[in-house]
């Protein structure tokens, strides 16, 4: 094919896409913005610019997972245009294989994963982990108490022996932590107490529980107004440790991966995230190649209804299917490198059979 009609076809799905991108994120940000106004109408520094830079700040980590789709309706609708106006008619007509009309919307799909991982995805960590702690500010500026941000898991290790912390919420990057539970060992391994805090704010060197409640084996519950339990763990540390994994850039999580391993806590979301981001040009292929398998066999008996509904269903089934994949590499139930790239490639083959049905029978 020539290199300007590939072109011409290239820069009809990036902007394409680009379109619905853009689409997407300004509709994702109203909702937002209009949620985020609904929950925290009652904080008295809930300013409408303040509600509306958070929601802004957490669009991209949100849009980044609706990329998929974005590519899928951009191939769909690129395809059937460029069929509306007879010019793959034409191409067709002059020789052109299907093969030499998709590989161009393929390798632009390639590349759009590639920038998506490599530089908007580190992006999107970065505000997503500025909005977290905006919100978080807001929500104790109005009650006192931080976001619930889900239970997490520190095991560390000290010159008193090892301890393992359990919390169900974390804030400040992961330095201030409520609903603590910690569960203090010997150095021999031996369990000594398991001490129970309403807050936990880590210091150099030491975590200060406030208000804990020390139990131990055959004794009576203690209190104590503020209890000390050593680390080893710098406040960079638990931050890294502690973090969501959508607040973790494509760049930084082997590092995080590597240290959530030596401190004990389990890295199977970290590493599903990776491989993940690792995957998404192949995912964003396989989209194209879907959007090409319903919309290209079109191209001369007509058909656009048909060719989105079936391209939306198709990029539908393998989304779900593939969260659900996902789910299950992140629960440990499956490798996170199979759980990662299986959807994609399967969905890829099946797209591609059915286009060599269809281009030789």
């Amino acid at each position: 094919m020539p290199l300007r009609l590939s072109l011409y076809i290239a820069k009809r799905l990036l902007w394409t896409t680009l379109f619905f991108f853009i689409g997407i994120s300004v509709l994702v940000l109203i909702i937002d913005f209009l949620e985020l106004l609904r929950k925290s109408g009652d904080s008295p520094d809930a300013s409408a610019l303040r509600l509306l830079l958070i929601s802004g700040a957490r669009v991209p980590s949100i849009t980044e997972q609706t990329l998929p789709f974005a590519v899928l309706f951009a191939a769909i609708m690129a395809f059937l245009l460029l069929s509306r106006r007879l010019e793959l008619v034409v191409a067709r007509a002059s020789g052109f294989s299907i093969w030499q009309i998709v590989l161009p919307t393929v390798l632009v799909a390639v590349l759009v994963g590639i920038a998506a991982t490599t530089a908007f995805n580190p992006l999107s960590a970065t505000l997503k982990e500025h909005a977290n702690a905006e919100e978080s500010a807001l929500r104790r500026g109005s009650n006192g108490t931080a976001a619930p941000t889900g239970r997490r898991w520190i095991r560390q290790q000290s010159v008193d022996g090892q301890s393992v912390l359990r919390a169900d919420a974390s804030a400040e990057r992961g330095t201030r932590l409520t609903g603590v539970t910690a569960f203090v060992f010997s150095k021999a391994g031996a369990f000594q107490e398991r001490v129970e805090s309403p807050l936990a704010i880590l210091h150099n060197g030491y975590w200060e529980l406030a208000n804990a409640r020390i139990l131990r084996v055959n004794a009576a519950p203690e209190a104590d107004q503020t209890y000390t339990l050593a680390t080893s763990l710098s406040a960079s540390q638990v931050a890294e440790s502690l973090a969501p994994a959508e607040t973790v850039s494509f760049w930084e999580l082997p590092r995080v991966i590597d240290l959530s391993q030596r401190a004990g806590i389990p890295a199977l979301r970290l590493q599903m995230q990776y491989q993940v981001l690792l995957a998404r040009p192949a995912l964003l292929a396989a989209m194209v190649l879907i959007a090409a398998s319903v919309a290209l066999g079109f191209v001369r008996t007509g058909g656009m209804a048909k060719a989105i509904v079936g391209g939306v269903g198709a990029g539908f089934v393998l989304y779900v299917v593939n969260e659900i994949v996902e789910d299950f590499g992140a629960a440990g139930f499956i490798s996170p490198a199979l759980a990662a790239w299986g959807p994609a490639v399967i969905g890829a083959l099946v797209s591609v059979t059915v286009l060599l049905f269809r281009e030789d029978g």
